[in-house]
């Protein structure tokens, strides 16, 4: 990858005397930055900085967030215009290429992504190891790190037909293994994937199909799965892209790097958002009950808050939430939610955190995960599912960012620094004279 970072002009910081400058570097949109890494071997300092929420781990080309104004842009295209007008693997394609397809590369790209949708008939064994009652993410962290026993020579990061086997690998085969892991955990038999099927439709099939009858998924949910999909694809460097990012750094395998991403998605406070949500409809019950809960949340001595509202990186409204509210009318329209009591709920606390004062001015608008727990709840799966979905959409990401990192000539592992604050040296007693 070329870096096309632009120098700004100069930062510089006085150390015990010695003055360092530093470059300001600035990218295509977004706040210049502080070029920090000479830092060290000129003036003897690190930075600190808990969570890098104030720090850049690398250049991208991929995504582009603005929290304050609610924009995101994966290759320059608004998310909105993605998920209104576009389809899951067309934005797979764009993250992996850069670039829109034309209909013959898109032709192409599909067909090879169906083609390696079956998983080898040993990794069923896998899931028979498990209990009944394990967590499908559970499965699905070890199956996806299990991918890498089938295929060896993906280990080669620096071959680039390897590279891109693995990427269509892992995007292809990520439902098949999603799709089983909800299957065991209901005790139903597994479905084989269908090369005549979309990627949204072939999912829900594999899901929600048994044997003894013919299932066929409603245009509706098709059309709401692939929105999923196309909202969850990437964002940016988060909690768990930034952990493929640095997994991969070591040369790790890229079935792996991408497990450790899924493991660290399953993390509550990451992935586990729209369940929150959903959980705390239900806690809510009935829309009679909103006021008491409202007025709950206002209550700055009452630890009960509002799930699913507001954004740590969208001080606006969240952009992917728009798009998530028009699929959840949708999937209203086609479902009788008079009788669903947290469809109701759902439906009225909207409407009230919109029109509120004190939601609105503290910004506190329905984010995607508000959205997308009660889309995920209404084509019918549990919330056992929810973080598995968030995977299976945020696969392209991951690998895309993975990709990225490997073709960046600056790349080197990862390797945060620390502030020490033990004991001092000190030399080893013997026990028996302690």
């Amino acid at each position: 990858m070329e870096n096309t970072a632009e120098k700004k002009g100069v930062a510089k910081i006085d150390v015990d005397g010695k003055v360092v400058e530093m470059p300001i570097m600035g990218g295509t949109d977004g706040p210049n930055v502080v070029d920090v890494k000479r830092l060290y071997a000129e003036a003897g300092v690190f930075t600190l900085d808990p969570g890098f929420t104030s720090t850049a781990s690398c250049e991208s080309k991929i995504t582009f967030i603005d929290g304050e104004e609610g924009i995101l842009l994966h290759r320059g295209y608004p998310i909105d215009q993605l998920a209104q007008e576009s389809g899951y693997l067309e934005v797979c394609y764009l993250l992996l290429n850069g670039e829109l397809p034309t209909q013959t590369e898109f032709t192409d790209f599909a067909r090879t992504i169906t083609l390696h949708t079956m998983l080898h008939t040993q990794m069923d064994r896998f899931f028979e190891g498990f209990r009944r009652d394990s967590h499908p993410m559970a499965m699905l962290t070890s199956n996806v790190a299990a991918l890498a026993a089938f295929y060896p020579d993906a280990m080669d990061i620096n071959d680039p037909e390897e590279r891109r086997l693995s990427s269509h690998r892992l995007i292809a085969k990520m439902p098949t293994i999603a799709a089983r892991a909800y299957k065991y955990s209901i005790g139903q038999p597994f479905v084989e994937p269908r090369n005549d099927l979309s990627y949204a439709e072939n999912f829900l099939r594999m899901c929600f199909s048994v044997p003894a009858e013919r299932y066929v998924a409603s245009p509706v949910k098709i059309r709401a799965m692939d929105r999923l999909l196309i909202l969850q694809a990437d964002h940016e460097q988060n909690a768990s892209t930034s952990t493929v990012r640095l997994a991969g750094s070591s040369g790790a395998h890229p079935f792996a790097a991408i497990s450790a991403g899924v493991a660290s998605l399953w993390g509550p406070s990451h992935g586990g958002a729209n369940e929150a949500a959903l959980r705390m409809l239900r806690e809510i019950g009935t829309p009679d009950r909103i006021p008491e809960f409202i007025k709950r949340a206002k209550d700055k001595d009452d630890p009960f808050r509002l799930m699913g509202f507001g954004h740590r990186v969208y001080k606006n409204y969240d952009p992917r939430a728009k798009v998530m509210q028009q699929t959840v009318h949708e999937l209203m329209e086609e479902l009788d939610i008079s009788q669903n009591p947290t469809l109701q709920v759902a439906m009225e606390l909207e409407k009230i955190a919109l029109e509120d004062e004190y939601f609105v001015s503290k910004k506190l608008y329905p984010n995607v995960d508000f959205y997308s727990g009660i889309a995920m709840d209404a084509i019918g799966f549990p919330m056992e599912m929810f973080t598995v979905l968030f995977a299976l959409g945020r696969t392209v990401g991951w690998v895309a960012q993975l990709n990225e990192m490997i073709e960046d000539p600056t790349q080197r592992i990862g390797r945060p620094r620390q502030i020490y604050t033990g004991a001092a040296r000190r030399d080893y007693v013997p026990i028996s004279s302690r």
